[in-house]
C-alpha cells in the first residue's frame, strides 16, 4: 500500500506521532496528492508496527493524553529501500500520485533514484502524448435532453480537453527541467 511508503518516507526524516504525520500531510505534504484521514494513518501505523517496520515510544504529555512517537526500525528501513530501488512503472492516468510519491519518498534517498524515476516518467509521457489536442468527440453532439445546447456543450468539452492538454505539456516541461537539474547535480551534463 502506498500509504505505508509515505509513512516510512516521512519517518525516515524524523520521528513523529500519528497526529504529527497528519499535520504534515495537511501542511508541507499536501502537494503529494495523497489525502488520508487520521484514522487511516493510525490503522496503517498499527499494521507497520505488526510487520516490525516501525516502533514507537510513549511520550508523556502534561495535561494531555500521552503520544506514541513512531520511528523506523531496521526492517522498515530495508522495506523503504527495497521499494525505492524497485522498478517504477508509470501509470496511464495523468496526475497519478504514484509518481509523486516515488519521486519524493524514494528520490529523497538518492539522486540516482530520483533521476531514474523522472527519466522513466518522462519517457512514458513523451511516448504517449498526443501530437495536437483533438476534440473530445469527433462526431457532432446529439443532445438527449432539451436543456443541452450542442454548440455550448462542445465548447465546454473542448475547453476542458485543452486544459488537460496544457497540463500534460507543462508536466512534460517540468519533467525535462527536473531531469536536467538532477543530471547537473550528478555531474552528467
Amino acid at each position: 500500500m502506498l500509504l505505508d511508503y509515505v509513512i516510512l518516507g516521512v519517518l525516515a526524516l524524523r520521528r513523529l506521532s500519528g497526529y504529527d504525520l497528519r499535520r504534515w500531510m495537511d501542511g508541507p505534504g499536501r502537494y503529494i496528492g495523497y489525502d488520508v484521514q487520521l484514522p487511516q494513518i493510525y490503522r496503517r501505523l498499527a499494521k507497520l508496527v505488526e510487520r516490525g517496520w516501525v516502533a514507537f515510544e510513549v511520550d508523556p504529555r502534561e495535561g494531555r493524553p500521552d503520544a506514541k512517537v513512531y520511528h523506523l526500525t531496521d526492517e522498515g528501513r530495508e522495506a523503504l529501500l527495497e521499494w525505492a530501488r524497485s522498478p517504477f512503472e508509470p501509470s496511464s492516468r495523468p496526475k497519478d500520485p504514484d509518481f509523486t510519491l516515488r519521486f519524493i519518498f524514494a528520490g529523497q534517498l538518492d539522486p540516482e533514484i530520483a533521476l531514474d524515476v523522472v527519466r522513466t516518467e518522462l519517457a512514458y509521457r513523451l511516448e504517449h502524448r498526443p501530437a495536437v489536442p483533438a476534440p473530445p468527440f469527433p462526431d457532432p453532439y446529439d443532445p438527449q435532453i432539451p436543456e443541452l445546447d450542442a454548440d455550448w456543450a462542445g465548447e465546454v468539452h473542448t475547453l476542458a480537453h485543452e486544459h488537460g492538454y496544457a497540463y500534460g505539456a507543462s508536466y512534460i516541461a517540468w519533467l525535462e527541467l527536473t531531469k536536467a537539474r538532477l543530471e547537473a547535480r550528478l555531474g552528467r551534463r
